[in-house]
């Protein structure tokens, strides 16, 4: 498959499903009358930004498919190569790449399901719990993506930064209420 249709596919699933569970959850009375610090940001920011962080993650997404793709491909003398030790001759660096497609596949099961936990069923706690999974697995894909692929690592340092605000502000609302 050409890799700029992989791309532009990825992209457009991730931003199209991440704005149409935002969507579909969007902040209602129940969120208004919850007690919250003076840190969160006005409803306005949410949409943009992330819009903006989503473009990022289905980027990386599109690599790690790639790249896991590519990985697999290894020719014979390669995988003999493998076989016998010589991880370098046999380019299995591929091994640590092909981890991120899991891990990219992980965190994109959380970060749509909190949505739906947090303004949907109203459960904090729960949404607390997959907030801090999904910043856990936000930051293990940075760590198997830095070596193989520092772009993909670089598109989610962003992502890590929102998300561990967003699980501090998570954390205060479920303290504060």
């Amino acid at each position: 498959m050409n890799r700029t249709l992989v791309h532009i596919l990825f992209v457009t699933a991730v931003l199209g499903l991440g704005l149409a569970i935002g969507y579909i959850n969007i902040p209602d009375a129940w969120y208004r009358s919850l007690a919250k610090p003076d840190f969160t940001p006005p409803d306005w920011i949410f949409a943009p930004a992330w819009s903006l962080l989503y473009i990022m993650i289905g980027i990386a997404g599109a690599r790690s498919f790639l790249g896991r793709r590519r990985a697999a491909g290894l020719s014979g003398d390669r995988r003999a190569a493998g076989l016998l030790g010589d991880r370098r001759a046999a380019g299995l660096s591929g091994d640590r790449r092909a981890a991120q497609w899991p891990l990219w596949l992980a965190q994109m099961v959380l970060n749509f399901l909190w949505s739906p936990l947090f303004f949907g069923l109203h459960q904090i706690a729960a949404a607390l719990v997959v907030i801090c999974l999904l910043l856990a697995s936000i930051a293990a894909f940075i760590i198997a993506s830095l070596r193989q692929d520092g772009i993909s690592a670089l598109l989610f340092v962003p992502y890590l930064a929102w998300v561990a605000f967003a699980t501090l502000l998570n954390r205060s609302i479920f303290l504060m209420n």
